[in-house]
């Protein structure tokens, strides 16, 4: 990996990092991607990743500067994803970059899809321009691990959103738990179901809650899908998130008739039976939403589903909102066999704290994980 050389080169990579995370709704299945020209510490262009089939970062900040009337050539281009150099539902960003002739593209991480893969950053050195990579490379990461995980591992990147007490409670054990956080978490919560491609939650949430599963309170221009597990194909037909939006069902049995009707309401069922009668192949539907495109999933669910998802391997990430409250004995946030070794418990690292209105949010992911990620990034950067 080359070593940045110049010491405004964390400056500019998070001013194109800010504009990847502009259009942090919109770009999917592509990535969020920014991208800054500048010359002598000034602003030529700059520009972000439109929604699919639009252009690209790196031509949004060609027309950018062609727009300002500023040329472009010799100057120094920050991106934070390796330019493509592939012909998708546009042209390759890497043959704009070399028709505007920058002297230097400094990039945060490589791209894994296997038609990019290095091939961008090859074709730009074989053209004479400079090309240091690796710039707040674990920032880029963070804005893109859905897209980075389907693309080097066929999974989509998971995090599970949880609310608790501080001893670790999620409801009453007569299933009240609206609400145990503030009105600042939840719309927080909102945001982060805004940013993934579909919300999944289980039949218990369904039949407890009747929970819409879309975007509240906060300025969005898509909402993401929705998901249910219902391994017995329970769904009440006249359940609340069927508004018209898309509905993904994951059921492991079959009714023709009843998937018919469903399907008159914009709903979607997929078989997936796994090894236990009535229960649906989670990991079987985490490489299904892959194939599907989806990069990010958004789980929201009671501890049974939450249990077997942590259980089968399937979470990446843990958002957990604490409140400053003791419920005593009631339901914990997960339910998982009980363990007789320590050695046996499954371990996350924490990467963020943050206080929301008058709660805590907590995050933490599985470190092995992560840090596959970082590898795959970064192996285009050493070709």
């Amino acid at each position: 990996m080359t070593t940045p050389s110049e010491p405004d080169d964390i400056f500019w990579m998070r001013r194109a990092l800010a504009l990847a995370e502009s259009v942090l709704y919109t770009t999917a299945p592509n990535p969020r991607v920014g991208c800054v020209i500048v010359r002598d510490g000034r602003v030529l262009g700059e520009g972000a990743t439109q929604p699919p089939g639009g252009p690209h970062a790196e031509v949004c900040a060609l027309r950018d500067a062609q727009a300002r009337q500023e040329a472009v050539q010799g100057a120094t281009m920050y991106v934070t994803l390796e330019p493509c150099s592939h012909f998708g539902r546009t042209p390759p960003c890497v043959d704009a970059v070399l028709a505007a002739k920058p002297a230097r593209v400094v990039v945060a991480i490589g791209d894994p899809n296997p038609l990019v893969n290095g091939q961008g950053l090859a074709r730009l050195r074989a053209a004479g321009i400079e090309v240091t990579t690796g710039v707040c490379a674990e920032e880029a990461l963070a804005i893109n691990a859905g897209f980075i995980s389907r693309m080097s591992r066929g999974l989509p990147w998971v995090w599970m959103k949880m609310a608790a007490s501080l001893d670790g409670r999620s409801a009453l054990h007569n299933g009240m738990s609206q609400w145990i956080t503030g009105p600042e978490a939840r719309v927080d919560g909102h945001r982060w179901r805004a940013r993934s491609c579909v919300v999944l939650t289980g039949m218990g949430t369904v039949l407890k809650d009747d929970p819409q599963l879309n975007v509240r309170g906060v300025d969005t221009p898509r909402q993401p899908r929705k998901a249910v597990v219902d391994g017995r194909f329970e769904i009440p037909e006249d359940a609340r998130l069927f508004d018209g939006a898309e509905v993904i069902l994951f059921t492991a049995r079959e009714d023709a008739a009843k998937a018919v009707r469903l399907a008159d309401k914009n709903a979607r069922v997929v078989v997936l039976p796994g090894q236990e009668p009535g229960r649906v192949d989670l990991p079987g539907m985490m490489d299904w939403f892959a194939k599907e495109q989806f990069n990010e999933v958004h789980v929201e669910a009671g501890a049974g589903l939450s249990g077997a998802l942590v259980a089968s391997g399937c979470v990446d990430e843990l958002l957990l909102y604490l409140a400053p409250v003791l419920l005593g004995d009631a339901a914990g946030m997960v339910r998982l066999p009980m363990l007789e070794h320590l050695d046996a418990a499954r371990r996350y690292e924490f990467i963020d704290t943050a206080r929301v209105g008058a709660d805590l949010r907590l995050r933490a992911r599985v470190a092995g994980t992560w840090q596959q990620l970082m590898q795959r990034v970064a192996l285009p950067a050493l070709t």
